[in-house]
């Protein structure tokens, strides 16, 4: 009964039909998009594994450090802050003779 039930002229009119609806102009914004959805999903599923393999290799008995995650560098600065002596602040500390 359903032996072939996907044939080459099914997604023809498939095909069709999606032109007819949404026209040739938006398929490739559609495509666009879905494009990076798909992106943004695989890229938060590599990111779920990477986060469940350090939890897996600790209950299998590895060593893992405890230390506290370090920031990205853009969140951080590049140098400790120190107190900055500008010229203007130089010449008014100095004495005149």
């Amino acid at each position: 009964m359903l032996r072939n039930g996907l044939e080459p002229w099914h997604l023809l009119v498939v095909l069709a039909v999606v032109v007819l609806l949404f026209g040739s102009k938006k398929l490739p914004e559609m495509a666009r998009g879905l494009g990076k959805s798909m992106r943004i999903l695989k890229a938060e599923t590599k990111a779920l594994r990477e986060d469940d393999a350090p939890a897996d290799a600790a209950a299998a008995g590895t060593a893992q450090s405890t230390a506290a995650p370090q920031q990205p560098a853009a969140d951080r600065p590049a140098v400790t802050p120190t107190n900055v002596t500008t010229s203007a602040e130089t010449k008014r500390a100095e004495p005149t003779a």
